[in-house]
């Protein structure tokens, strides 16, 4: 693996998540105004620009996840969409060139991260299992 190739093994990638939870809201916006400023990220969609921006009156977290996925990694969005389905719990997916960033809803933010790390605590034990044979 390179450095800018990132992770494609679905096995590494959920036992190195590492999420992060940020400790700021975030929001996700219109804009006309195609300046980044302070966002986190904007997208061109055929109908306009949407904004992805901390502000303090917004209703998402952001969790980004520490290990570094391949942009054409199999099964990771998958694996912790379906946790997060399983607890009732929306998430938006932005993926970026060496992380993706998982974002929830605010009041939600504490039981999603735990989903999470439940994801890469269950692939880390089925490792050390398979390996201890």
């Amino acid at each position: 693996m390179t450095p800018d190739e990132g992770e494609r093994d679905l096995s590494r990638l959920l036992s190195g998540l590492k999420p992060r939870l940020y400790s700021e809201p975030y929001a996700f916006e219109a804009t006309a105004d195609q300046s980044l400023g302070d966002a986190f990220a904007l997208i061109r969609e055929d109908e306009g620009l949407t904004v992805i921006r901390p502000d303090p009156e917004g209703d998402w977290a952001r969790i980004s996840l520490g290990v570094h996925s391949s942009l054409d990694a199999v099964g990771l969005t998958s694996a912790l969409s379906g946790a997060l389905v399983k607890a009732g719990i929306g998430t938006n997916v932005v993926a970026a060139l060496r992380h993706d960033h998982l974002f929830v809803p605010w009041s939600r933010r504490e039981e999603a991260l735990r989903c999470i790390e439940a994801v890469g605590d269950s692939w880390r034990r089925m490792d050390r299992s398979s390996n201890g044979r």
